[in-house]
């Protein structure tokens, strides 16, 4: 009797604490973090509001840029109206300022035991600094690109690189030529459903923890597994896992992703996270931006309905298209990036040159242009819907309203349609918008019962917005 009085005396208190203290059994969700937003989780919400985050960087790994250099691409992306970075982890040398994260020992050799401290002080000054802007950061934690070919011959991880372990004991070699795509890179082949390399493993996981000791300290951070990966399904669910167990244990809640190299999102892998909400809680298409044409709309819109049931922020964090560039043009950027923004994308980022048109002055046009639209109605209150316009041609219009008030269309190359009114108006006021300058032709107004004919000022790329002169902005 007195050991059952002493142990209903014990769970007392600690129901008591538990109350008291507010520690809970799993983790908590704070009000102003990043998370997708209550009333319609096709968007975030970030600080208790609901916000569309727009993107334009030089580079995927700002993290490593010097002070000097990071601070004013940081103001400039604000002053346009960008609140949303991509930051990929990675280290490999290209501009000639990237470090490794590990320690270097005087025999130039790396200890994966020890940490470089400018590594981890550049990746804190930054996440600090996109805090303090309100700049939305979208982590990749892997990047398969770091581990082929010459970048590989640099890493702390190959064999030979550092004194932790030989070739033979971590099942590395030192030269993987094929491209990344080959998926012959061991690597990322070490959790315990794959190979289960646990000296490798090791120091992997060694790696994220410590990422994660700087990121779960802020609110302004998303996570995506890799970048662009053709891995298997196990390499993936791992670290979803992983990260999402040290959230937990640090009761917070973060959200998390994986981006499939596929190009086509009606693709097989793909439906990897758009059936997998419990382990995926957003989606990254930035490889629909491969795409042209009419079929990036369609194969984005078919993505919204598969997921309907389940709705999560769908993400673009690359935009692909620039002059010269190697994955379309510099009018595909434009096109791809105003076709996801009109067909509901959570974000939409330019990608860094030379394969997209990083923070330039067309890049930075567009997202003023996203800005002013936003003053006159909100994203996540518009429907996409190319179906009632008339007269439409593939690839001609892309339309989006807000059901009776404000319509939206993007014309990627001049056109000529013909747009239902299901609400009768004396008039209604019709401003078109370059995308390329950004500049406004002066506001018109029509008079128009059931039907309203619109044709661009010219070819090229334009935004039309027709709204009814009562409403109000929201």
């Amino acid at each position: 009797m007195k050991h059952t009085i002493q142990v209903l005396w014990t769970l007392s208190v600690c129901c008591a604490t538990f109350f008291t203290f507010g520690i809970q059994p799993v983790y908590s969700q704070h009000k102003k973090a990043i998370q997708p937003w209550k009333e319609n989780p096709s968007f975030w919400q970030y600080k208790g509001k609901p916000v569309m985050l727009l993107g334009a960087s030089d580079d995927d790994n700002l993290f490593q840029w010097p002070k000097d250099r990071l601070i004013p691409h940081l103001d400039s992306m604000v002053a346009i109206g960008a609140n949303y970075a991509r930051n990929t982890m990675s280290d490999r040398n290209d501009k000639g300022f990237e470090i490794h994260a590990f320690g270097k020992l005087d025999n130039g050799k790396y200890d994966l035991e020890t940490w470089n401290p400018e590594y981890w002080k550049r990746f804190e000054f930054f996440l600090k600094e996109t805090a303090k802007r309100d700049i939305i950061v979208q982590i990749e934690i892997w990047d398969r690109f770091d581990h082929f070919g010459k970048y590989w011959k640099k890493s702390p991880y190959r064999p030979g690189n550092n004194v932790n372990y030989s070739a033979q004991q971590s099942g590395l070699s030192s030269d993987y030529p094929q491209h990344p795509a080959a998926n012959k890179q061991p690597f990322f082949f070490t959790t315990p459903r794959q190979r289960n390399n646990k000296t490798l493993l090791a120091y992997q996981k060694r790696f994220v923890a410590k990422m994660l000791s700087h990121t779960l300290r802020y609110r302004h951070v998303l996570y995506c597994i890799d970048n662009e990966t053709s891995g298997e399904e196990q390499w993936g669910a791992f670290w979803a896992e992983y990260v999402g167990n040290a959230s937990r244990k640090r009761n917070k809640k973060v959200y998390i992703t994986e981006m499939w190299d596929d190009w086509r999102l009606t693709a097989p892998r793909h439906l990897r996270t758009f059936d997998r909400p419990d382990r995926y809680s957003f989606c990254d298409v930035s490889q629909n931006n491969q795409i042209k044409g009419q079929e990036h709309w369609d194969n984005f819109r078919w993505t919204k309905k598969r997921i309907a049931n389940k709705p999560r922020p769908l993400n673009t964090v690359k935009t692909y298209g620039a002059q010269n560039g190697r994955h379309g043009s510099e009018q595909d950027g434009l096109e791809r990036w105003w076709r996801h923004i009109i067909g509901g994308v959570a974000s939409a980022r330019f990608h860094r040159p030379s394969s997209g048109l990083g923070l330039s002055a067309l890049s930075a046009t567009s997202i003023k242009i996203a800005r002013k639209i936003e003053q006159q109605t909100k994203y996540w209150n518009l429907t996409p819907d190319n179906t009632i316009l008339k007269n439409r041609q593939n690839n001609e219009a892309y339309h989006t309203s807000d059901t009776t008030s404000t319509h939206i269309i993007y014309f990627p190359d001049g056109g000529d349609i013909t747009l239902p009114l299901k609400r009768s108006a004396n008039h209604y006021t019709i401003e078109w918008i370059n995308v390329k300058t950004g500049k406004s032709l002066k506001k018109t107004e029509t008079s128009a019962s059931s039907l309203l004919d619109l044709q661009t000022p010219a070819t090229g790329n334009w935004i039309v917005i027709v709204t009814l002169p009562e409403k109000k902005n929201i």
